[in-house]
Formats: structure tokens, C-alpha cells, sequence
């Protein structure tokens, strides 16, 4: 593989950003200041932007640290449209993507299997976008676990997300009311999705993860590319110093009772271990029948037992 692609689906793994082919310039009369909390967080991503993948144990800790002063809003970017897109450059097909995705995996040190795109592989991320946002209007909180879900699904279990029987199948998981779900997929849904692209536009938007943080007064600081958790947290600190760090309490009960799903690599930052003391950690759990797990050929999820 060359050592950069300017593809979006070949997200250069040294600045940690995925790139859409077309560049806007950013309008500065956009105003995304923060209404309620001191800081909103605008965070422009896709379900299948493997740099944003990376970012999940950041953006966990974060909102454990933090989460009291600021507002999380996800915005859909776009990253696929149609191989169309692509034609005559380095990325012609779905089978392109499968090693790059492989290398992400474990540059990220995060579970990625990039089989999916040589055994059951998308044409578009624009579907598993749309059904995001028709999550969003059944609240929040079922979104971002619906968003999860979906990540889960295509990163480690080689599921294409694009599918309407897949993204119906995580509705149902997530607590959805499937018939509503489906309803604003096929209609508000893509208009939401349209927003947020013109959104993406307006600021300047080109490549996955971009995170926005803004203060009352419109005041921002960009994170761009898979950075670092203090990046993130320097981010909030400049436009918010008075923010005060709460300290996460480690047991692995309370862990999974924020994230019923966690990467060896998210335990790790959260409980402030390093990714093979998590693993080995977590694997005690799993033969004590603590916690669950899902094995996929680069890595494990761990999960929370039902009770």
C-alpha cells in the first residue's frame, strides 16, 4: 500500500484522518456556539470511518471527565457516496480497503476485520448515515447506542451496514420502535442527513474525525484527525478553564454499567491500564463469568452480563 492515500476510505493512519474528495472552505459566519452547557462539541464522523473508530476510547473518557460541561452533537459527514466517486484513483474497489482497514486496526490498537469488504462489502455509507439520524429522533442516548451498534457490526463482525436487514436488526437491539425507524429512514431521516452534510460544508468540513469545540461566544478550537485524549481535553480546557476533572471510579462494575461494550483498549484508558494489562484483566473477568465476550480474528469485545 502506498504510504498516503488521499481517498476517504484510505485514512491516512499518520495525521488519523479519513478524507472526502471534495474540499470546502470554511464560512465563518456559521454560528455552532454552545446554548446550553459552557462547551458544545460538534462532531462531524461516519459509521465507517476507521479513524473515528479509533477515537472511541477518547471520546468515552472524555465524557466521564467532563460530560457535565459539555454537549456531544454527532453529525453525519458523508464518507462514501458511491465507488462512482472513486473512479480511476487508487481506491476502484472494495477489496482495496480490506488491508488498509487491517493496519487501522492495529495502528488504533482497536479490533477492525477488513474482511468485510472482500466477503459481504458496502457500496455506500450513506444508508447506515441516514438510519443514524432517523435514530436521533427517537432521543439521543438510543442514537449513539444505536451508532455503537452499528460500529460493532461492521468493524468486528463483518456485517454490511448498508443493509436495511441489518441496520432493522440493530434498531431492535437498541430499543427502537422499529415501524417509526423505519418511517424516517425512508423520509425525515435523509433530510436530517442533508443538513448535516451542508453543515459539514459550511464549516470547512473534509475528513473524519473533525471535532468542533465551542463556548457561548462561538469561540473554537478543532480537533482534527485521531489524536491523542489530551487534545481533546486541552480543547475544553482552553475555552472552558474553570472545568473541573471528575475522577472515574475504576471498578469494572461501574465501567460497564457507562459502556456495556468495551474494547480492550477502552477498558485500558478508562481504568488507566495499558491495553495488554486490560486484556489480561478482562480475560480473569470472562473465566470468572464476570463479563461476556465477542471474539472477532483481530480482537475482542468485551460485554456486560445481563442480569
Amino acid at each position: 500500500m502506498n504510504k498516503e492515500k488521499n481517498d476517504a476510505l484510505f485514512c491516512n493512519i499518520e495525521t488519523g484522518i479519513c478524507e472526502v474528495p471534495t474540499t470546502q472552505s470554511i464560512t465563518e459566519e456559521t454560528d455552532i456556539s454552545s446554548k446550553v452547557k459552557p462547551i458544545r462539541v460538534l462532531y462531524f464522523t461516519d459509521p465507517i470511518c476507521s479513524s473515528c473508530w479509533g477515537i472511541e476510547p477518547q471520546l468515552r473518557k472524555l465524557k466521564l471527565e467532563y460530560g457535565e460541561y459539555f454537549d456531544i452533537e454527532y453529525r453525519m459527514g458523508g464518507l462514501l457516496a458511491g465507488w462512482n466517486t472513486y473512479g480511476g484513483s487508487d481506491v476502484s474497489n472494495p477489496n482495496d480497503v480490506a488491508v488498509h482497514w487491517e493496519e487501522a486496526g492495529a495502528h488504533y490498537e482497536m479490533p477492525i476485520d477488513g474482511d468485510v469488504w472482500i466477503e459481504d462489502p458496502l457500496s455506500s455509507s450513506y444508508p447506515p448515515s441516514i438510519a443514524f439520524k432517523a435514530a436521533q429522533l427517537q432521543g439521543g442516548e438510543k442514537a449513539l447506542d444505536f451508532l455503537r451498534r452499528i460500529k460493532e457490526m461492521v468493524f468486528l463482525e463483518k456485517k454490511n451496514i448498508e443493509k436495511w436487514e441489518n441496520l432493522e436488526v440493530a434498531a431492535h437491539q437498541v430499543g427502537l420502535n422499529v415501524e417509526q425507524f423505519k418511517i424516517d429512514f425512508a423520509g425525515k431521516g435523509k433530510e436530517l442527513f442533508d443538513q448535516d452534510l451542508a453543515l459539514a460544508g459550511q464549516l470547512g468540513v473534509r475528513g473524519f474525525p473533525t471535532v468542533f469545540f465551542t463556548d457561548a461566544d462561538d469561540n473554537r478550537f478543532k480537533v482534527y484527525g485521531t489524536k491523542p485524549y489530551e487534545s481533546y481535553e486541552q480543547a475544553l480546557l482552553k475555552l472552558y478553564p474553570e472545568a473541573v476533572k471528575q475522577s472515574i471510579d475504576i471498578d469494572f462494575e461501574n465501567v460497564f454499567i457507562h459502556y456495556p461494550t468495551l474494547t480492550s483498549k477502552e477498558f485500558g484508558l478508562l481504568t488507566n491500564r495499558s491495553k495488554g494489562d486490560a486484556e489480561e484483566f478482562l480475560k480473569g473477568l470472562y473465566e470468572q463469568g464476570k463479563i461476556g465476550r465477542y471474539v472477532s480474528k483481530n480482537g475482542v469485545l468485551w460485554t456486560k452480563n445481563k442480569n
